[in-house]
């Protein structure tokens, strides 16, 4: 009880009044004043779990570094936020290490089987079967997670890996307090959840209904497997019993995934993507992840326009992100992929030279459709917006961003049983047929089409903003596609605006990606404003709440951090 009790002294501190949600809406919030940053000299953690921060802050408190936190926060995120934090799925982290002066980029993403083929999706009509896509065994890719995490640790952390799962484990075998935000994601999940006997044994009661606000969820099948893991470390899971129990799973369900599959799996460190910004220096993840290319080119262009002297979220501020914003999701059409599997032109895409050809193009009162820019049709569906993101930096100097999902909430729905993990269902993720959209709306090209052990295409972009060599903001978010727009705004609204992180994440944000040619805008804009884009020939459509950044930035020897308001839960917290 003390955890809701502190959650609701948070909220009335903070003046937010939540607007009554129902099953087709996201909550969103009714912004009532601007919020002044977290605080702190020692170090910061912010995340989308009050208890993964908690469980964070301790590692740094402790003398443990960035990635120590990193580490601790993602054990953690899978017990405590179980629809979106796992063991099950995959991610990026990208890691500033001050003690190299260097950035990196570490690669998570799941593969494809070995067993997968760039067809076994469509249905005999051709066309693609979206249970089997989304909620079937053979929508799990290779789960990352665990190595990722290790990897991590064994790298560049200082603690053991012990010592970073015993928060999961202590709150997986102990039981948690379940909050309005648990309870209410159960009750949306269940008509997925219900499919497996294992997910409905975990987070339902015997007569089917979800532990409600207030009572104790204990999840002992998890707390084991993390016993394992910490006592055997990644061979449990990928050679050992856990993988044991994952593969008599798939055989009994047609799933794909064999014992090879998870013995072979191995995270890779990549070089990130670099780009600048008005005099910032700006890291992000490189393919699969197709956000840092995409964030980079459109800071690029953007840089050609005035937008402080425009204004914020002004109808010629707008307007320049919006035709910007179409002319980078045409090329994520076009060019992204796994660059293990195909050639990517990142280096033209990141190119001053090439958003310089392109904000040429840009017509400072009049639209591009998009049918102009590249033409295509769409196929739409629903989104999911189920990732999450933390950010943490350490009186070292050392910087984490994180961003990992199972991709839909808990992912396909379906939990190993015995195990306690749920599988993700990011096969979505790739093109399963060449010119339909997949879950988040986004048309798939060629070169993200599905091949054995191939990455699949991600939104995801963990990002670390430099300024005079060392890490000034670290950002990030979930929301599918409106991820790379969301991460570009939280840029923007610090550096062309001059906004501290709170008032920068609590700004109202936008979104377009080139089809459905549309923009997106969350509840609060002027009317007027909204007349002016609609002149310029925009169509214009009220969205639900974008993104739920955690950021933080270090100026001037102090640490200055922001939850976003957007999703119930998050906290950021330093020392």
């Amino acid at each position: 009880m003390l955890k809701i009790a502190k959650r609701l002294i948070l909220i009335f501190c903070l003046n937010i009044t939540p607007i009554k949600v129902t099953a087709q809406d996201t909550p969103i919030y009714d912004y009532q004043s601007i919020f002044h940053p977290v605080i702190s000299k020692n170090g910061m953690v912010a995340s989308q779990e009050d208890l993964a921060t908690q469980a964070g802050l301790e590692v740094l408190k402790e003398g443990g570094n960035a990635i120590d936190a990193a580490v601790t926060i993602g054990f953690t995120l899978a017990v405590t936020l179980p629809r979106a934090g796992n063991l099950g799925g995959g991610g990026f982290m990208l890691i500033h290490l001050a003690d190299q002066q260097k950035t990196v980029a570490l690669d998570y993403r799941e593969k494809a089987p070995l067993a997968a083929t760039v067809d076994m999706f469509l249905d005999e009509n051709g066309e693609v079967d979206q249970q089997k896509i989304k909620f079937s065994y053979q929508a799990a890719g290779v789960p990352g997670t665990v190595a990722g995490l290790a990897m991590a640790l064994e790298k560049y952390g200082t603690i053991s890996l012990k010592r970073a799962l015993q928060p999961a484990i202590e709150l997986a075998e102990n039981g948690m307090i379940v909050d309005e935000d648990l309870y209410n994601s159960l009750v949306f999940a269940k008509r997925n959840l219900q499919k497996s006997p294992a997910s409905l044994a975990i987070f339902y009661k015997a007569d089917g209904s979800p532990y409600k606000i207030g009572e104790i969820l204990k999840q002992p099948d998890l707390a084991n497997s993390l016993k394992l893991i910490a006592n055997q470390g990644i061979e449990a899971f990928y050679q050992g019993k856990i993988a044991d129990k994952i593969v008599k799973d798939m055989e009994a369900n047609n799933g794909l995934i064999t014992k090879e599959d998870l013995a072979k799996y191995k995270p890779i460190i990549r070089e990130p993507i670099e780009g600048t910004y008005r005099g910032h220096k700006v890291y992000s993840m490189p393919p699969p992840s197709s956000g840092g290319v995409h964030l980079i080119q459109m800071l690029n262009i953007l840089e050609k326009f005035p937008i402080q002297s425009l204004g914020h979220n002004t109808a010629s501020t707008l307007h320049l992100m919006v035709e910007t914003m179409k002319f980078a999701y045409s090329d994520r059409f076009r060019f992204m992929g796994d660059t293990d599997f195909v050639d990517v032109p990142i280096n033209r895409l990141i190119s001053k030279e090439y958003a310089n050809q392109i904000a040429q193009k840009i017509n400072l009162d009049q639209v591009i459709p998009s049918k102009n820019i590249l033409p295509q049709p769409v196929f739409q569906s629903n989104e999911s917006t189920e990732t999450t993101h933390y950010s943490i930096m350490d009186s070292y100097g050392n910087a984490v961003a994180n961003t990992y999902t199972l991709n839909f909430s808990y992912g396909s729905g379906l939990t190993v049983p015995g195990t306690g993990i749920l599988l993700n269902n990011q096969m979505d993720d790739f093109t399963a047929k060449l010119r339909a959209s997949n879950a988040h709306e986004l048309i798939g090209g060629k070169n993200n089409s599905i091949a054995p052990e191939k990455r699949m295409l991600s939104s995801m972009t963990p990002t670390i903003v430099m300024k005079e060599g060392k890490p000034w903001l670290v950002t990030g978010s979930p929301g599918g596609s409106r991820i790379i727009t969301t991460t570009l705004q939280i840029i923007m609204n610090v550096i062309d605006h001059e906004m501290n992180i709170a008032e920068a994440t609590n700004a109202t944000r936008i979104h377009h990606q080139w089809f459905p040619d549309q923009i997106r805008l969350e509840r609060g804009f002027n009317g007027d404003t909204i007349d002016l884009l609609e002149n310029k020939g925009h169509t214009v459509k009220s969205s639900f709440a974008m993104g739920s950044t955690q950021s933080i930035m270090s100026e001037k020897g102090q640490f200055y951090g922001a939850s976003d308001p957007r999703r119930p839960g998050a906290l950021t917290l330093g020392y």
